[in-house]
């Protein structure tokens, strides 16, 4: 595989459309193809094959003229950009609804997301386990996430214990946060912040089935 090391900031719209890349090279893998060219994936995705190469140029794999990319070098040069390729252990705060689906999601270990605990204050639930993942106390996670060195945090819990939550993260250790309250919660600019606000994304769905029906 032709890598070429680089240190490019990379912009967040990248970062988002390279999972997608991903996903398509699995399903052009498995329909048997061996490469594919900037042209086929971004008439798939509905893109312009020029950004689709800009995209790939900052994972640092290069195609060739012609025949374009090694799908298998592809996917595996944009999983190890996206650091895919090893595991990164987490911690969990939340373990209602969407914290005990997310811990029973297997597939995020494809993602390098591996949970090794998760948090909660109701009393019923600390000390036993969700899917093989003990449940420990909120005020547990600064003590633990410093022994376990554990730099990645999901936030699951309601709005009004977010920002209370995140604060015993940074506390801990934890560097790079995923928060799905619904609540802007602050953080340290050396903390990296991704909120993944499922009301947001609904609105523009249903406001879309309005406009549209």
């Amino acid at each position: 595989m032709n890598l070429i090391k680089t240190y490019k900031a990379t912009p967040e719209p990248t970062l988002r459309r390279l999972p997608r890349y991903v996903h398509l090279l699995n399903k052009l893998r498995l329909d048997g193809l061996t490469e594919v060219s900037s042209t086929i994936i971004a008439n798939e995705m509905n893109l312009d094959p020029t950004q689709v190469r800009k995209d790939i140029e900052y994972t640092g794999v290069t195609g060739k003229p012609k025949t374009g990319y090694n799908i298998e070098e592809l996917i595996k040069g944009i999983k190890g950009f996206l650091s895919w390729n090893k595991i990164n252990d987490a911690f969990i705060a939340g373990v209602g609804s969407l914290g005990t689906a997310m811990l029973g999601y297997t597939r995020f270990k494809e993602y390098g997301l591996n949970y090794v605990a998760a948090f909660d204050n109701d009393q019923m639930k600390i000390g036993t386990k969700v899917h093989n993942v003990p449940i420990f106390s909120i005020d547990k996670i600064p003590d633990l996430a410093k022994k376990m060195k554990i730099k990645i945090g999901v936030i699951t819990v309601p709005a009004f214990a977010a920002q209370t939550v995140a604060d015993h993260m940074i506390a801990g250790g934890i560097k790079a946060i995923w928060n799905f309250a619904p609540i802007q919660i602050k953080l340290p600019e050396n903390v990296v912040l991704e909120n993944a606000q499922l009301t947001q994304s609904l609105a523009v769905l249903t406001r879309r089935l309005f406009e549209i029906d």
